[in-house]
């Protein structure tokens, strides 16, 4: 079979000019067929990849697997279906395109993993597609998935950064709890202003000395409270937000970190799937060659 290869090519009578081929060398029957087979593949796969996943969440506490390990069982079974779907889509491109005659070995191999590379890269367009409108829904996983996270992550971060750390209710009442709670305080409109001295002051990185001190003042009139005591409401309270805004900034950045992992995996195992499907088209063609 190898002669057959490196048969010269037919040429012009009379003239050492070779007669130029009239078909193109790329077979897109092959090329089609399997892409189709990677797609079903795929789908079939990730299909399987959420029975999976919904066997092993329990809704009892403790009773399944957390929530980190179904995302890394999760990053890993994407990276699986990636892997055969390419190997299956390149290895049938090979076996299904027509042979080649008079073509040099290393033409041969040349064209089968272009085939191969070309049947993960139309694949790869179909499940994009796929995935950007009603397959993303049920299955919750891919490229979108990756994308929408970073986004959130990075939105949440730029969002909290402009606003500054977010003063609730909750945190008000704090300042003005009455020393004796079966008296109902008489003035209300503490709380708005109250809101928003700690939230100006809070934006900018702390509440200065002298809306602390007002803020203090009014925390001792209003609670019935000593100023030593207001003032260390007043404190708890403050560092009580910070440390509440900390704390989402942190998670914030953890999920942009994760988000960026993550996609930096993804595009590492799509890269090493085109591998595949290559490798897989020239082990097809190969084989398709053996047995005319």
């Amino acid at each position: 079979m190898e002669t057959s290869y490196r048969a010269d090519p037919p040429r012009i009578a009379g003239t050492d000019a070779p007669i130029e081929a009239t078909k193109s060398a790329v077979s897109w029957a092959a090329i089609l067929a399997g892409s189709v087979a990677a797609v079903a593949a795929t789908l079939i796969l990730l299909v399987l990849g959420s029975g999976l996943g919904f066997v092993s969440v329990s809704p009892w506490h403790h009773g399944g697997a957390s929530a980190t390990t179904l995302g890394a069982l999760a990053g890993v079974w994407f990276i699986v279906v990636q892997w055969l779907s390419a190997g299956i889509g390149g290895y049938l491109t090979g076996r299904l395109r027509t042979k080649w005659v008079g073509t040099h070995t290393h033409e041969v191999f040349f064209r089968d993993t272009t085939h191969g590379f070309v049947t993960w890269a139309v694949a790869t367009l179909v499940l994009a597609i796929m995935l950007g409108s009603a397959v993303s829904a049920t299955m919750g996983t891919g490229v979108r998935a990756a994308a929408t996270m970073g986004s959130g992550a990075a939105q949440g971060a730029t969002s909290s950064a402009q606003r500054g750390p977010a003063v609730g209710a909750y945190d008000v009442d704090m300042l003005f709890r009455s020393a004796h709670p079966d008296t109902k305080p008489a003035m209300t409109d503490g709380n708005a202003e109250a809101t928003r001295i700690l939230e100006k002051g809070l934006s900018a990185g702390d509440v200065p000395a002298a809306d602390r001190s007002y803020l203090v003042e009014l925390v001792a009139a209003r609670a019935g409270i000593s100023h030593d005591d207001a003032l260390k409401r007043v404190d708890d309270v403050i560092a009580q937000v910070n440390a509440a805004d900390l704390k989402a900034r942190q998670a914030a950045d953890a999920a942009r970190k994760a988000a960026a992992k993550a996609s930096i995996l993804i595009a590492l195992a799509m890269l090493i799937g085109a591998f595949i499907a290559s490798a897989a088209s020239a082990l097809g063609g190969h084989e398709r060659d053996l047995h005319p």
